[in-house]
């Protein structure tokens, strides 16, 4: 392989490996909220939380440029105060593709606590357990394999993001380019056999993931 194609690969993994860990630190905890607690403007965090799942990529790039860019309302004070802006560079990929992997994660890490039991719950506290934890000692490792399955999930989709990563991190060769990214150019450019191979990788890791993920959901149930 080319070492293009090589430092494709190697970003795509990075950048699919740190997005995957960053929802799970946020995505986690924010589905057990959204299961176990009723609260004022809930269900505007859960519409928030699933749209990019619903929009096109591209707008929700457009959101990321115009809250992240050297404009945009966190961007500018940032660039500002350091001169340094996130748009165009490898972490504005991990900053997309967590955006993009979030909903998954959590409408699935969702689903796994609501089918937690909840006199389990009841009798830990009866036990003189707090709520943290009960959740750490009886509602997470039960809730285990399907918040699995959405971190499987949720790599995945960060593995294969393509439009929030063109529009907020661009295309620099050797840079910011993923595998996606890299298999746009080699079709827009005519390289048949390097858009292929890349294809045949992306798919076949897809298809581990989702025989993964799979398997772990069976069995969640």
């Amino acid at each position: 392989m080319s070492a293009e194609i090589t430092s494709a690969l190697l970003l795509s993994i990075r950048v699919a490996v740190l997005a995957t860990l960053l929802n799970a630190l946020v995505g986690v905890p924010l589905a057990y909220v959204l299961a176990r607690r009723r609260f004022r403007g809930r269900g505007f965090v859960d519409l928030v939380t699933t749209l990019p799942l619903v929009l096109p990529p591209t707008v929700t790039g457009y959101y990321l440029i115009v809250l992240l860019g050297r404009r945009g309302w966190l961007g500018a004070p940032l660039y500002a105060t350091t001169g340094w802006s996130i748009a165009f560079t490898w972490y504005a990929a991990v900053v997309a593709a967590t955006i993009m992997a979030l909903p998954l994660l959590v409408r699935t890490a969702k689903a796994a606590f609501e089918s937690v039991d909840r006199d389990l719950e009841r009798a830990a506290y009866t036990l003189g357990r707090s709520e943290l934890r009960t959740a750490l000692e009886v509602t997470l490792p039960l809730a285990r394999n399907g918040i699995l399955a959405g971190l499987v999930l949720a790599f995945a989709r960060a593995l294969g993001e393509f439009g929030a990563t063109l529009m907020l991190a661009g295309n620099i060769p050797g840079k910011t380019t993923t595998v996606p990214l890299a298999i746009y150019t080699a079709v827009q450019t005519g390289e048949d056999a390097v858009a292929l191979l890349l294809v045949g990788i992306l798919t076949a890791l897809s298809c581990l993931v989702i025989v993964a993920a799979n398997r772990l959901g069976a069995r969640a149930t």
